[in-house]
């Protein structure tokens, strides 16, 4: 029940039904940066080119690992290896990471993507840590 899509004269629907990806061109990057989030609960990578623009992600939720699987190195090890694939068909070779949370899959991740031939130019840890934190609740008057 959604909205019909109206071709104009001369315009021709394609064959693909949106724009989702198909038609688009292929990103070739020499460098990229490796962002690495690993929570006690899932590990998600993502590759951005220098500016900060997003060209590729996984997480192990999304490779098929569900509950306390998502947390474990093996498969942060996994989405490493797959974002690498992804990162090769790119032509990314060195790569800087940047590493936020702590997480079982934080190294396990990196080895899984260096294992398949990049050049790490650095690694950074983006850790947010508290200081003092907020103002404790008041007192529980009974």
């Amino acid at each position: 029940m959604g909205k019909k899509r109206i071709v104009a004269k001369g315009e021709t629907e394609s064959a693909g039904g949106g724009a989702r990806g198909s038609a688009s061109k292929k990103r070739v990057l020499d460098r990229a940066v490796l962002y690495v989030d690993s929570t006690y609960n899932n590990t998600r990578l993502t590759l951005t080119d220098e500016k900060g623009n997003v060209v590729a992600f996984s997480s192990s939720g999304a490779l098929g690992f569900q509950g306390a699987k998502k947390g474990t190195p093996f498969a942060a090890a996994k989405v490493g290896e797959t974002l690498a694939a992804k990162a090769q068909a790119m032509g990314v070779r060195d790569v800087s990471v940047v590493v936020k949370g702590v997480g079982s899959g934080r190294e396990s991740s990196i080895r899984g993507f260096v294992n398949k031939g990049f050049s790490i130019t650095g690694i950074k840890d983006a850790t947010p840590v508290p200081h003092n934190g907020p103002r404790p609740p008041r007192a529980r008057r009974v």
